[in-house]
């Protein structure tokens, strides 16, 4: 990194829900900060969840999101690497959007060391203890086999069906979604903890939570979750030195206070 750039995290946008007209309010947002955000870019880095639901055929892909799709190719056009972790809501993410875009895919959780820190990023789904039914379906989903069975369905049932499951798994998780559980019952944390019983990270980043989450599990170690673009319009910037949990509020102002009633100290 350079003097004077930043690296930025954010996840979770879900665009496609509730209806159109939220989601591209939202979208339109997300791109403005990603114009500001480009202004000091070494890096951004987006931790999945992008769309609600996402499928690529080999000659279609779901209508709508060319805001965000363009600007991310803008990004990239500029020099700017943009890394995308594949979320449990796009892991149906294959060659369109890296190839029309240029951003840089992963599918599993990375190890990086940034200016001297060691960073732990994923988007966090499936990890730690529990969950044991998503982690069965994840694997049916990422099952070559069943992907190409899915992919002879007609786009529009396909999307349908993609959308209906999309929704009950979105149902399912929303009120976890706007409350701290308690450090032995958060998934992530009981990970983390695991992670640093073998080695050694400054921080370890996620997405998937949607709760911004910025605390200390082990002296010289954090856990931070990015919260979501829903509700809480939160990210988080590194500078080099530090690695901030940072909050858009709604005239385009930034606020270093990403503090949830109820949650953590973050």
């Amino acid at each position: 990194m350079q003097a004077g750039q930043r690296i930025h995290f954010l996840s979770d946008f879900h665009l496609g829900v509730p209806d159109a007209a939220s989601s591209l309010t939202r979208e339109k947002r997300i791109c403005a900060f990603l114009d500001e955000a480009a202004k000091d870019a070494a890096e951004i880095i987006l931790l999945g969840d992008l769309f609600d639901f996402w499928f690529e055929w080999k000659k279609a892909v779901p209508r709508g999101h060319v805001r965000l799709l363009g600007k991310l190719a803008e990004l990239t056009d500029q020099g700017i690497p943009v890394h995308l972790f594949i979320g449990n809501h796009d892991m149906w993410i294959f060659d369109y959007v890296p190839k029309e875009t240029g951003v840089i895919v992963h599918r599993e959780p990375i190890v990086r060391e940034i200016a001297g820190k060691r960073f732990y990023i994923g988007h966090g789904d499936g990890l730690g203890p529990g969950d044991h039914g998503y982690k069965f379906i994840k694997g049916v989903f990422r099952n070559p086999v069943c992907q190409w069975l899915f992919a002879r369905l007609h786009p529009n049932f396909a999307l349908w069906l993609g959308d209906a499951l999309s929704g009950q798994s979105r149902k399912k998780s929303y009120e976890n979604d706007r409350r701290w559980l308690g450090a032995d019952k958060e998934w992530l944390v009981q990970y983390c903890l695991e992670l640093l019983q073998n080695d050694r990270f400054d921080h370890m980043v996620f997405g998937h939570r949607h709760l911004p989450i910025d605390m200390e599990i082990a002296p010289g170690s954090r856990y931070v979750n990015l919260g979501d673009w829903i509700s809480y319009f939160t990210y988080a910037t590194f500078d080099g030195n530090e690695l901030k949990l940072m909050k858009r509020m709604s005239d385009g102002a930034l606020s270093g206070d990403a503090r949830i009633t109820g949650g953590p100290a973050v």
